[in-house]
């Protein structure tokens, strides 16, 4: 099931595309960070993309892959590409990350995220 959480506390369950836009739109000082994830009561991996809206009006834009080794995160000015991609990663499409560099980030999170694996 997909889950959309905000830093102000909002969380929808199958949010719909258009909810999806209004809480990006919404981000700003207080409420910069939103998480969309993929809940799977079976496993303990984690699929999530999520996006923070920088002090420089930037977004930081990440996704992991189900384990920490596979981290991303890339930055852009542009709110229309990070919803474009966060829409393409909620429904699957194969190309959603294309048009960003991404770097692996994955080490920054490996020993801890590790032991929870386990």
């Amino acid at each position: 099931m997909l889950i959309a959480t905000d830093q102000a506390g909002r969380v929808v369950k199958k949010p719909s595309k258009p909810t999806i836009g209004r809480m990006l739109a919404n981000l700003q000082r207080g409420n910069a960070h939103l998480v969309l994830e993929r809940a799977e009561e079976e496993t303990e991996s984690s699929w999530y993309v999520q996006v923070l809206l920088r002090d420089d009006n930037t977004y930081q834009l990440e996704f992991r892959d189900g384990v920490a080794a596979e981290h991303y995160q890339t930055r852009t000015i542009s709110q229309e590409q990070v919803l474009t991609a966060m829409l393409g990663w909620a429904a699957g499409v194969a190309d959603w990350k294309d048009g960003f560099m991404w770097n692996n980030i994955g080490s920054q999170f490996g020993a801890d995220d590790a032991q929870h694996q386990g």
